[in-house]
Formats: structure tokens, C-alpha cells, sequence
């Protein structure tokens, strides 16, 4: 229930005049700051605004991109990554905000290096490459925003490996059991590596576990109900009930 319609209900049942009201108010702590409000507004101010800057630089980049040249494009982008990094180790209370821009910059700088030199690489062997890149990144910084972001990163790679397999979720094959079980475990595997036991050595925090818990489960459910509406029901629909079955008595 709301703490504040739960005071005003009980203003109105016992028809409290409005200096009664105040003090009740009062007493139940509406008028006074959220605790941690201040820790939690500056982080969230920093990370907003580490999001609005990468915005920024990545337009100014888009617009003036073909006047730089590919040699001048690679070095802006590693020295973006570069002094990010650094800013990340020189400045403590904004490592979470540098940490998501160089995470995001590493990003920009592989997908760069595919487009430009035609590398050959499926998707998910940049979005791993990424993910596993960036793994230290997070465990230095230690930061449940920038965790939630690698999850999201680390789940496409999951998903692109199972699509190059030729798992797609509405055709069924032969082998498409297997390769749905072992992005099924994959998924599980990065779930548990953000759950609370291991948040002393991560750091990860809720959000990261949620986040890891939702694209788990809609990769899951994904591939389950295709199963299901297929032309007889197939083993996968079985298996994806028996893994959401057990993942909600885990949790």
C-alpha cells in the first residue's frame, strides 16, 4: 500500500482537522528527504548525463565522420576509449558514468573495425568479444547500472550464437533442441554470475539481476512457445516449462 494514501485514509476516517493532518503527516516522515536520496540523485544525475554526452559525441562523430579518414576515425575512437578510462580511474565518483561510456565506446570501436576491414566475424563473435572485453571493466568498477548493460551485451551474444546455429525460434530442425538447451544454459550461466552469492566478488546489484533474469526468461519463453504451436507439440516447449518451472523455485 502507499504510505501517503494510507496516512490520508486515516485523516479521513477519524476526520482529522488539517493542523491534525500535518502532524500526522509529519510524524509518518512525508515532509522530511527520502533517506539516500542524495547518494541516489547524484548517481542517477551522473549516469543520465554520462548517457546524454555519449549521445552527443556519437552525432558530432556520425556528422563530421567522412572528413576525418579511416586513420583519423580509428584514433578518435581508441582515444575516446583511452581517455575515458582514465577519467574512470581519476575521478571516483563518477566511475560508474565513465565506465558506461567506455563501454559503450568499445562497442562503437568494434563495430567499426567489422564494417571497415570486413572481418568475416558472425555477430554474436563481436557481441562476445565485447562482453568479454569489457568483463574486467565491470569488475573494476563494480557498478550495477554498468553490470546491466554488459548482461544486456553477454544475452545477444547468447541469442545471435543460437540464431548462427540455426536455431530460429519460429523453425523447428533436428538439432534445434540442443542448440536451444545450450543458449538455455548460457543464459542461466550469466544469470547465476549476476545473482546475490556472487555480488561480493561482481558487485552486480539488482538491476543487474533483474535484467538478467528478464532476458533469460524471454529467451526462454521464446523459443518454449514456438514449440508449443508447432504442428505437434515439440520436446523443446517440455524442456523450456521444465527450466522456467525451476528457475522460479530457485528464485
Amino acid at each position: 500500500m502507499n504510505p501517503r494514501a494510507g496516512i490520508y485514509e486515516l485523516a479521513a476516517r477519524y476526520r482529522l482537522n488539517s493542523e491534525a493532518a500535518l502532524e500526522l503527516q509529519r510524524l509518518a516522515g512525508l515532509h522530511t528527504e527520502p533517506p539516500a536520496l542524495a547518494a541516489w540523485l547524484a548517481r542517477g544525475v551522473g549516469l543520465l548525463t554520462a548517457g546524454l554526452a555519449g549521445l552527443g559525441v556519437v552525432l558530432w562523430v556520425a556528422a563530421n565522420w567522412d572528413i576525418l579518414g579511416r586513420l583519423g576515425q580509428f584514433v578518435l575512437l581508441q582515444g575516446a576509449v583511452l581517455a575515458l578510462g582514465l577519467g574512470a580511474l581519476a575521478v571516483p565518483r563518477a566511475r560508474s558514468a565513465f565506465g558506461l561510456l567506455v563501454l559503450l565506446s568499445v562497442g562503437g570501436l568494434l563495430a567499426y573495425f567489422g564494417q571497415t576491414y570486413q572481418t568475416g566475424a558472425d555477430p554474436w563473435q563481436l557481441f562476445a568479444l565485447w562482453a568479454g572485453l569489457c568483463l574486467p571493466l565491470c569488475l573494476g568498477v563494480r557498478s550495477d547500472v554498468l553490470w546491466a548493460v554488459w548482461g544486456l551485451v553477454a544475452m545477444t551474444a547468447v541469442t545471435l550464437w543460437a540464431q548462427s546455429q540455426g536455431a530460429s525460434p519460429w523453425r523447428l530442425g533436428p538439432d534445434d533442441l540442443v542448440v536451444h538447451a545450450q543458449a538455455w544454459i548460457l543464459a542461466a550461466g550469466l544469470t547465476l554470475g549476476l545473482s546475490a552469492p556472487l555480488r561480493p566478488f561482481t558487485g552486480a546489484g539488482i538491476l543487474a539481476f533483474r535484467t538478467a533474469v528478464t532476458l533469460a526468461v524471454f529467451l526462454v519463453t521464446l523459443g518454449a512457445l514456438a514449440g508449443l504451436f508447432a504442428a505437434g507439440v515439440a520436446s523443446r516447449y517440455w524442456l523450456g516449462v521444465l527450466v522456467l518451472a525451476g528457475a522460479a523455485a530457485v528464485v
